[in-house]
């Protein structure tokens, strides 16, 4: 009886070390397998640090969003330029004093990019967006994309409009044409009392954005009241020169008229925004026509760095329409807060502009002067 009982024992003790040993292996295979599959697997793609912050951030974000905090987007057409920054910059502290959180997206004038931030900003279940489109013919492609998921939008600047220009949602901008006709107001007098309404060697230049429905009535209002003003100034001496919002492009096309019109010596400048008025002031000076020049320019974000580096006797920049950054920054963000609130919001919200010169500019802008 005890030899069978042993013998039993054994028996177990020899079938357990059998288990014991399986397990060992099957372990073992596991492990180097998996090693060789982390060999042979191709490598990812390295990330810069950029998309790594990017994405961080956004993760970030979408995880106070999901937290039912406030959380805003800030899509804008052409973030690398002074007044998105600066625009973005007062977008921000509207969101953050309201106790929300801020994203600001550069969509590079880029369509894709620009349809990617708002994808974005949807699967992170944002709260809302203030956004400036770039290419209005989008406009109700993504009024569609936002209906669909529920998501609040505000235009800045450039409104989201239908092929009728009827706004699609509510926007924030400035009061186009009554600043196009301050500008045309200033120049007119500044030819007046120069005694150059009569003189065959003036032009005025008008630096248009006809593909933009917020700039077209600021060169309107330019001319109007320009013509208003000096009706016997020779309108075959009035030139257009188009271009995309960029001082490089303004440049190219001021360029183009002033070397198609070697008789304009002395040339009246003004135009759809800061960029291309800056870019007709770099033209002028490469054709050593600055000095007997004047430029208007409408925003004053970059008249005033000419005057805080050249002062006023170093650049032909002689005046500019400023209208705050701040104003259509913080108001967008106030509309977009009413609506998340589900109150009733106008439809338009516009913002006046005085023109200042390198005389009046600190006084007038204060910190923006700077």
């Amino acid at each position: 009886m005890k030899k069978r009982v042993l013998s039993v024992l054994l028996s177990a003790a020899m079938v357990a070390t059998m288990f014991v040993g399986c397990g060992s292996g099957a372990d073992t295979k596991t492990e180097e397998t998996a090693k060789t599959e982390e060999t042979t697997e191709a490598p990812a793609k390295e990330e810069t640090k950029e998309e790594v912050k990017e994405e961080t951030k956004e993760d970030a974000s979408a995880d106070k969003a999901a937290d039912g905090k406030l959380l805003v987007y800030g899509i804008y057409k052409a973030g690398d330029q002074t007044w998105f920054i600066d625009e973005g910059a007062a977008a921000q502290k509207a969101v953050e004093d309201a106790g929300g959180e801020f994203v600001f997206v550069d969509a590079k004038m880029n369509p894709e990019e620009y349809l990617k931030a708002i994808d974005n900003a949807i699967a992170n279940k944002a709260s809302g967006i203030v956004t400036c489109i770039p290419d209005q013919t989008m406009s109700q492609a993504v009024i569609d994309k936002c209906a669909e998921a529920n998501m609040p939008i505000v235009a800045a600047d450039d409104a989201l409009q239908d092929a009728s220009e009827k706004k699609l949602a509510p926007w924030v901008g400035i009061n186009a044409y009554v600043i196009g006709e301050a500008n045309g107001e200033w120049l007119a007098n500044y030819t007046k009392e120069n005694n150059l309404a009569a003189d065959e060697s003036v032009g005025l230049l008008l630096m248009t954005m006809d593909t933009v429905s917020s700039c077209v009535p600021r060169a309107e209002g330019e001319l109007d009241k320009f013509t208003e003003l000096v009706p016997e100034f020779d309108q075959a001496k009035v030139f257009k020169a188009d271009y995309d919002g960029t001082t490089d492009k303004g440049n190219t096309a001021a360029s183009a008229v002033i070397t198609a019109h070697p008789e304009i010596t002395k040339w009246l400048v003004t135009g759809a925004n800061e960029e291309g008025c800056v870019g007709a002031v770099r033209a002028l000076e490469s054709a050593g026509l600055d000095k007997d020049a004047c430029v208007v320019g409408l925003g004053a974000y970059m008249a005033k760095d000419e005057w805080n580096t050249k002062g006023a006797d170093g650049t032909c920049m002689m005046a500019s329409a400023y209208f705050s950054a701040d104003s259509v920054g913080a108001g967008s963000v106030e509309v977009l807060l009413d609506l998340i609130e589900g109150k009733e919001v106008t439809q338009e919200t516009a913002v006046d502009a005085i023109v200042v010169t390198p005389e009046t500019y600190k006084d007038v802008m204060g910190k923006a002067a700077e």
